[in-house]
Parts: C-alpha cells; sequence; structure tokens
C-alpha cells in the first residue's frame, strides 16, 4: 500500500473470480464472522457462495490497490413503482471500504463512476440502506422512507374481527405468494419489484422457521400474505402486505388466533402511516426511524417520466436544481404541464421557479416531505403562490419500500 493514492487505484468491474475478496471485504465491514453466520445453518460452501449471483447479475465496481480489492460499490438494477410509473432505478450495496483506504477518496469515485453508468442505462433513481446519513447527504442523498417498527402485547391484539376469507400458510415458492407482492407493487407508490435476485436477498438471512400466512377472498383469490416466525413466544412478522382492507383485516385475525401461543407481536411497517390508531387498544409501543435514501441521477429523465397531477390547465415552473456532485442536474428545467399525458421539459426557465438542491428535489417528489414542510426549514427558494401550485401538482403518497439488499 506504500504510496497508494486514490489516482494510481485501479477502478474495474468485478467478476465471479473475485468472489473471495468481495466477500473478504464486505465481511470486514459489517464484522460477520463465519461463527454467526453457521448459527443460521450456513456451511462453509455456503457462505462463499451467497454472494456468487451479485457478481455474475449485479453491476459491482472495484478499486484496487495492486491486486489487492480496497472499496466496492453495487449496484442491483430493478424497477420502482413512482405515482404509478414504473421507473428504472438501480439498489446501491455493498458499500465498503477497508480502513487503511479510508479519507482518500475511493467510494466517492466509484458512486460516480456508477451512478454515472446508471444514467447511461437509462436508470433515472437510485436508493439504498445508509451507514451514515451525513456522508450520503453530501453527496446528492436524502431520506425518502421510514420504517415503522411495533411491539403489542397478546391481550391488545384485535378481537373480533370477521371477514368472509380464510388464510392457509404456504411455501416460499408459492405462485399465490409471489403473484401478490407484484400485484402490491403495481399498486403501490415506492415499492420495488422484485427481480430473481431481490428474492434470493429478502430469503438470505432467514431461517427454517419462517413461515408464510396468505390471506384467501371468499372466492378463493390470495389477497394479502404475511411472512412471520414464532420464537420465545414472541410472534416477529417482516413483512405484511394486503391488497384490500378485507385482506389487511383477515390477516390480523390470523394473527389474534395465535393469542395462546405468544405474549407479544413485534413487527416491521413501511405505509408511512401508524397502526396504533386501528387498534382498540392503542397504548403499544411504535417507533419510527429513517430507513431509504434515494437520489434521482438524472432529473430531466425523472421530471419527464413523473406523475404530476394534472393542474386542469397549461401551467409552466421552472425547477433550478444545484447538484454538486452529479454536474449535468445542476442547470433549470422548465417543466410544462397540462399539454397532454406526460410533462414537457425544456430549459427556458419561464413560468414560476423554484430553487432547490437535487437531494430536496429527490425527497419532495418521491413524496416523503411536502413543498410546504420544506419551504419552512428552508429547503426550498420560492414564494408563497409557487409553493401552493406544488401542494397541488405533487401526489399525497409516500414511499413503501420494505427492501433491504
Amino acid at each position: 500500500m506504500s504510496g497508494s493514492t486514490n489516482e494510481n487505484m485501479r477502478v474495474r468491474k468485478l467478476g465471479p473470480d473475485d468472489l473471495e475478496q468481495y466477500n473478504d471485504l464486505l465481511r470486514y465491514a459489517f464484522q460477520v464472522t463465519e461463527e454467526e453466520l453457521q448459527e443460521l445453518g450456513w456451511e462453509d460452501d455456503d457462505i462463499r457462495q451467497s454472494k456468487f449471483p451479485v457478481l455474475e447479475r449485479a453491476s459491482v465496481l472495484g478499486a484496487f490497490d495492486g491486486d489487492k480489492l480496497a472499496s466496492q460499490f453495487a449496484v442491483y438494477p430493478l424497477k420502482m413503482n413512482i405515482h404509478g410509473a414504473l421507473c428504472d432505478m438501480g439498489f446501491v450495496t455493498s458499500v465498503a471500504t477497508y480502513p487503511e483506504y479510508t479519507g482518500m477518496g475511493l467510494m466517492s469515485r466509484l458512486m460516480r463512476q456508477s451512478l454515472t453508468e446508471m444514467r447511461d442505462n437509462g436508470q433515472c433513481i437510485a436508493v439504498l440502506y445508509p451507514y451514515s446519513f451525513p456522508l450520503y447527504r453530501h453527496r446528492g442523498w436524502e431520506i425518502i422512507s421510514d420504517k415503522m417498527s411495533f411491539h403489542i402485547k397478546d391481550t391488545q391484539l384485535p378481537k373480533n374481527i370477521a371477514v368472509p376469507g380464510y388464510v392457509r400458510r404456504v411455501d416460499d415458492d408459492s405462485p399465490d405468494f409471489m403473484k401478490l407482492h407484484r400485484d402490491f407493487a403495481l399498486k403501490t407508490h415506492g415499492c420495488i419489484l422484485r427481480n430473481e435476485l431481490a428474492w434470493e436477498e429478502y430469503w438470505r438471512w432467514d431461517t427454517d422457521d419462517t413461515e408464510i400466512a396468505v390471506y384467501y377472498t371468499e372466492q378463493d383469490k390470495p389477497a394479502g400474505y404475511m411472512v412471520y416466525m414464532l420464537k420465545d413466544d414472541i410472534m416477529h412478522i417482516k413483512e405484511m402486505v394486503y391488497l384490500d382492507l378485507e385482506a389487511w383485516k383477515g390477516l390480523w385475525k390470523y394473527i389474534g388466533a395465535h393469542d395462546s401461543m405468544i405474549d407479544a407481536v413485534d413487527g416491521n411497517n413501511y405505509s408511512g402511516e401508524t397502526i396504533a390508531f386501528w387498534l382498540e387498544d392503542s397504548d403499544i409501543k411504535e417507533t419510527v426511524r429513517p430507513y431509504i435514501m434515494g437520489r434521482i441521477i438524472d432529473a430531466e429523465r425523472f421530471l419527464g417520466q413523473y406523475r404530476f397531477i394534472n393542474p386542469g390547465r397549461e401551467e409552466t415552473i421552472s425547477f433550478i436544481v444545484k447538484d454538486d456532485f452529479l454536474e449535468w442536474n445542476s442547470r433549470t428545467f422548465t417543466v410544462t404541464l397540462g399539454k397532454g399525458a406526460a410533462p414537457e421539459i425544456g430549459g427556458s426557465g419561464q413560468g414560476r421557479t423554484v430553487g432547490l438542491s437535487i437531494a430536496t428535489l429527490t425527497t419532495m417528489l418521491l413524496g416523503y416531505k411536502r413543498p410546504g414542510y420544506l419551504h419552512t426549514v428552508e429547503r426550498i427558494e420560492a414564494d408563497s403562490k409557487t409553493i401552493e401550485f406544488l401542494e397541488g401538482i405533487i401526489p399525497r403518497e409516500k414511499p413503501n419500500i420494505s427492501d433491504y439488499i
């Protein structure tokens, strides 16, 4: 490493031949030991091969000091539902650097090259689970979703729920289960459509004790599911997906049927709405923490396919965007609405004007924070009439993102 600098580091794509170094860096950075993996039932060869599909199907960049991998940055190509439009996106993961190479700008270099490649591939937005909010914020990322965790005592579970359907436990390869998530993703803002690789990551750390329960309507149509595990007298809910209120109630009726077997229910909720209000005994423990960060990679493409609410007349608004990390976004984007199904994008600077960073544009258009709030905390420069106009054309939905890849 003597004399190593960012400039003389070699950056290249990782492939299957780099599997051992890729795994070693991940496990060092995130402090996962072989003993911990074996406690989950993993065999030695399983541990070595677990990330092989990532190197085959995802885009992984690495910075090398000679032949040694020093830093890496991986992107899963996926699709995301953004207010009803399916957008090509990338889920960033496996970001890691050995400590002796930190402070050299390697991660920024890999990020910029990866985001540039994503733009060239037509992916206009990226998301990630951050290990440092300040680090990513300095590079144009912002919070776009929350993870809500809840703890409900057995005595607080809803009772006397009447639904016409029924619940059945199914295997993880059940077509009903797989199709349910796709149907949910197609109707839910922020949801990611899971491909084969995403499903592999979804199950990677689950044990054999994990169960899947599907709610069926009276007409035998699958309408909701929950993935859960019973351990130490607690029901742990990993995910609950439902297409309508009937399925939601049916799944909670199923949860309540375990009241003689459990002392409590722990779970996560990604809908952006707390569940305490729905329960008769609302005195439960709910915690909210920021979960996923996002970043618009190509503002022009993103604005061009964004589902603004039609104002009912032709209107023009100009977004004066600042992006210090990806220079192609630092410009004025003039959006004309009301002329057709899709907005028209130009650069004339006409109409109302809004000044904001790429991070603020991301969290606003994804619906995590509203224009009025962002204006109040001085993240947007605009007059009150323009803020009122923005409130009327941006859909009121928060992203539902449950994936951790």
